[in-house]
């Protein structure tokens, strides 16, 4: 494909591929892990509902991010409630009723 500047569609014509998605995705395997990448045992997207990263975090790592996402939503989320009450910082009464 690269030596003969073929699109994906030829390419996959000429060497009887059934879709030329799926010579874009061998092209992106390519590009971002080398050629070693496409040696690599791969399921299916249908499998198992979509593609698993390849560096899983820990379950604990996991967890922490997780909490800590909510969290900041949470701080994100009264932020935005003491500024639609008027004031930048807002009263104490304020404060709690929004809490």
């Amino acid at each position: 494909m690269r030596k003969e500047l073929l699109s994906f569609q030829e390419t996959a014509k000429r060497f009887e591929i059934r879709s030329d998605t799926q010579v874009q995705r061998w092209k992106r395997i390519y590009l971002e892990e080398c050629p070693e990448g496409l040696y690599e045992k791969r399921r299916d997207r249908n499998s198992h509902g979509g593609v698993r990263p390849a560096n899983k975090l820990k379950p604990e790592v996991e967890e922490d991010l997780i909490a800590e996402v909510q969290r900041l939503r949470a701080k994100n989320a009264y932020l935005k409630k003491t500024e639609s009450l008027g004031s930048e910082r807002g009263t104490p009464k304020q404060k709690a009723q929004v809490i």
